[in-house]
């Protein structure tokens, strides 16, 4: 059972995604932890990671610093949430 902060951590990433990127509540509502992101996902360009981390570092009160930021952690949404989850949840 997730804790009350990883779910609010999860439904915070799951509303960048929304936000940022435009996808449909819907769309985002269905991501599992192997759905993929970058490469995957259109709206997810590299132009568009500034944003998406910018947004989920001033939600969730967090600093990604650039050496932690690997392309690993956009490959899919479980990897998203597991890097989020450790930064906000320290």
């Amino acid at each position: 059972m997730a804790s009350a902060g990883a779910v609010e951590v999860e439904q915070t990433v799951r509303a960048v995604l929304v936000d940022v990127l435009g996808l449909g509540e819907e769309q985002v509502a269905g991501f599992d932890d192997s759905t993929e992101l970058f490469g995957a996902i259109p709206e997810l360009d590299s132009m568009a990671v500034a944003g998406l981390l910018t947004e989920i570092e001033e939600r969730l009160g967090i600093w990604i610093e650039d050496d932690e930021f690997e392309a690993e952690m956009l490959e899919t949404f479980g990897n998203l949430l597991v890097f989020t989850r450790n930064k906000a949840l320290q």
